[in-house]
């Protein structure tokens, strides 16, 4: 009897795992904390039934196959398909598990690069294990490449990289002509800005204003003139400046230098202090203080605006006021404003060293100034007709 017992549990089993007759793995029931067992009560005995001793029992127990609801959960070497369909239970794939994130030499994280053997869709199912691989640490930050601070610039180099490659003499004497040719180059112009023939009722004349320059962006030597007089007489006034300049800033030069009076006048000689420049709205500004050898203070302020109409054709307004801080009988001129002048000319620029004008000019003397000239028979102002060149090179 207890052989045909055995002989129909193996066959149960053996159906049960037949390809194709996947079975439902019941869920393993949560284990109840251990009971007591109750005390066994004596079976009442059926006529004709076979006793058999425990032992026997035992070893029938023990010779029977395991169900699979009574295998562990936990089984190595369950393939992922198998656990998909519930057979067995898979241990965590080491893929699975977090990984540390790698780390560059600042404390900062690194992404981990992708491998390409190994899909992520295949470490998830456990087929394979990805290797990590990380990118390189960057490399150490310097230069304009550092947070902003306070702290002092890195030195410039101190080697000329050419050297290894070329004749270092060589290579320095084509430094030095760069470095003056980007910056410490010399440069010249004479330039006039008046020369011109006035037309006055009664009495024609000529005037000049011009300059000359030799120097650099920042040091000038600069040498000015500047007159007037009639066509039957003599040089009426005329002056000479001799002057260092020095650039204080991108628009403005300080001058300094001496003056020497020529003409008719008393040829004083003078100590002169000035600026000159470009102001606001490009307006060219000249102002200067001027000390004779005699102790006479006089001063000077010019300033005129080139206002384009064409590429070629150039309007000019011009104003000059001169003052004195004294009279000074010797020069015919008296304290206060000595005179005014006020122009408007229009030039032509054949080329840009060359351009001829025509305009008016008005021009006025007061004060003291006026008497001089009215008691010497001259004129105290009035209009003038002016054709000219200004020219440069």
């Amino acid at each position: 009897m207890s052989g045909l017992w055995l002989a129909l549990a193996l066959l149960a089993q053996d159906h049960a795992m037949m390809p194709g007759m996947a079975m439902p793995m019941p869920a393993t029931p949560a284990r109840a904390a251990p009971r007591k067992p109750a005390k066994a009560r004596p079976k009442a005995k059926r006529p004709g039934a076979v006793v058999r001793p425990a032992k026997a029992r035992a070893m029938r127990a023990a010779s029977a196959k395991p169900a699979m609801s009574d295998m562990p959960a936990m089984v190595d070497g369950c393939s992922a398909e198998h656990a998909a369909m519930g057979h067995c239970t898979a241990a965590p794939a080491a893929s699975a598990m977090p990984m540390p994130m790698p780390m560059d030499g600042q404390g900062e994280a690194v992404e981990a690069a992708g491998d390409p053997a190994c899909p992520p869709e295949h470490a998830a199912m456990g087929h394979c294990t990805p290797a990590v691989t990380t990118q390189a640490a960057p490399a150490a930050r310097s230069g304009t490449d550092l947070p902003a601070g306070q702290s002092a610039p890195p030195p410039p180099p101190a080697t000329r990289a050419a050297d290894a490659f070329y004749d270092p003499a060589a290579m320095a004497r084509a430094d030095r002509r760069m470095r003056q040719e980007h910056g410490g180059m010399t440069f010249s112009q004479v330039i006039f800005n008046l020369a011109e023939v006035q037309a006055r009722r009664g009495r024609d004349g000529y005037r000049w204003d011009g300059e000359g320059w030799f120097g650099g962006d920042i040091d000038r030597l600069v040498v000015k003139s500047e007159g007037e007089g009639g066509f039957r007489d003599r040089v009426e006034a005329a002056e000479v400046q001799a002057l260092y300049a020095r650039a204080i800033d991108p628009y403005w030069n300080l001058q300094a230098g001496v003056r020497q009076d020529l003409g008719a006048g008393a040829r004083r000689t003078h100590a002169v202090v000035g600026v000159e420049g470009l102001a606001p709205y490009w307006f060219d500004v000249e102002g200067a203080l001027f000390l004779s050898d005699r102790g006479d203070l006089t001063a000077r302020a010019e300033a005129w605006y080139d206002q384009r109409i064409t590429q070629r054709l150039i309007a000019q307004p011009r104003v000059e006021l001169n003052m004195s801080a004294q009279d000074v009988p010797g020069s015919r001129v008296g304290a206060g404003l000595s005179t005014a002048e006020a122009g408007l000319r229009l030039r032509y620029e054949i080329a840009r060293e060359f351009a001829p004008y025509v305009g008016v000019s008005w021009e006025r003397r007061y004060g003291a100034t006026a008497r001089y000239a009215t008691a010497r028979g001259d004129s105290t102002g009035g209009a003038a007709l002016v054709i000219g060149i200004r020219g440069w090179f």
